[in-house]
């Protein structure tokens, strides 16, 4: 059965068309115009009641019932269980991809998101410390990733959902200004990711 997509064009958006591209799951878009303030309507409400995209609603979820979820952290967790692919059964295994997926989520994203809004501000008074603070640590992440990928080929060994979460955020380093040269691990893994044909689907698909 097709899932329905409740999204925008985002890093959150395209981590959840990306991981649904690779895992082979029917899918329906259906664009909440973010900018016109579409997920602030009483339906959207419904299925994501933090007003944020992205959020999925599955008509075959646990026992045959239908299933909303929202949190792109969460979704991705609902389909890989759902499925049963890029996400380890062995918990052993399965820590790390849980380490990196919450490592995106608490950081590897909310840090590089405030670089997006202060490069925005007009007032370089407002802007210089927001930008500074975040910039700086929007490049410790990097840092930290590009670590983590010199001793491992993905995230958490093999590809899994965490690879899936961080490349939405990755996607956007012209944005957030990283330039992955300066990061030869992160560049090897992020070129190696988008050059998946799934990846490339997910990317392709308009959100809207």
């Amino acid at each position: 059965m097709t899932i329905d997509f409740y999204t925008w064009n985002t890093p959150n958006g395209r981590k959840i068309s990306v991981a649904l591209e690779e895992m082979g799951l029917s899918y329906q878009v259906h664009p909440i115009n973010i900018g016109k303030g579409e997920q602030f309507g009483e339906a959207f409400l419904k299925i994501s009641p933090n007003n944020r995209i992205p959020a999925i609603v599955d008509p075959d979820g646990p026992g045959g019932a239908p299933i909303s979820v929202f949190e792109s952290g969460a979704i991705l967790l609902y389909l890989a269980e759902k499925t049963g692919r890029f996400l380890p059964r062995d918990p052993r295994q399965r820590v790390p991809v849980l380490e990196w997926l919450m490592w995106q989520m608490g950081g590897f994203g909310p840090m590089p998101g405030q670089v997006h809004h202060f490069l925005t501000v007009k007032d370089p008074q407002d802007q210089r410390y927001g930008l500074e603070r975040y910039r700086k640590e929007t490049h410790r992440l990097y840092g930290v990733m590009d670590r983590r990928l010199a001793q491992h080929e993905y995230f958490a060994g093999e590809i899994s959902v965490a690879d899936f979460a961080i490349l939405g955020w990755a996607w956007r380093h012209e944005r957030h200004q990283v330039n992955l040269a300066d990061y030869p691990n992160v560049k090897r893994w992020y070129e190696q990711m988008m050059a998946r044909p799934a990846v490339q689907r997910g990317f392709a698909v308009s959100l809207g």
